[in-house]
């Protein structure tokens, strides 16, 4: 089993910035993909960044050159910098592991951001 533990959520105001961070434990392969998703109000959960153990990096268009993704793989940590922060970031953020070489899925259980206009 693996546990996730997301925290760094809370209120902004619009262009500003925080930094989520999300600590795995358990039964963490060498090999697996983190990331982060998000649900806004009455929407579907959404990805929103995703990083390999090689640090190779992927971002939705909505966040690209705004957030920053990464882990600290000693520490079995990801976090997300978000920087100029838009109401529409507004969300639950969930820290999502897969573990490969099965893929399987390990989710969080959501911290809230919410940014002000």
């Amino acid at each position: 089993q693996v546990q996730l533990v997301e925290s760094g959520g809370g209120l902004v105001q619009a262009g500003g910035s925080l930094r989520l961070s999300c600590a795995a434990s358990g039964s963490i392969s060498n090999i697996n993909t983190m990331g982060w998703y998000r649900q806004a109000p009455g929407k579907q959960r959404e990805w929103v960044a995703t990083i390999t153990t090689n640090d190779n990096t992927n971002y939705a268009d909505s966040v690209k050159g705004r957030f920053t993704i990464s882990r600290d793989n000693a520490k079995n940590t990801v976090y997300l910098q978000m920087n100029s922060l838009k109401p529409e970031d507004t969300g639950v953020y969930y820290c999502k592991l897969v573990r490969w070489p099965r893929g399987v899925n390990y989710w969080g259980q959501g911290t809230q951001v919410t940014v002000s206009s």
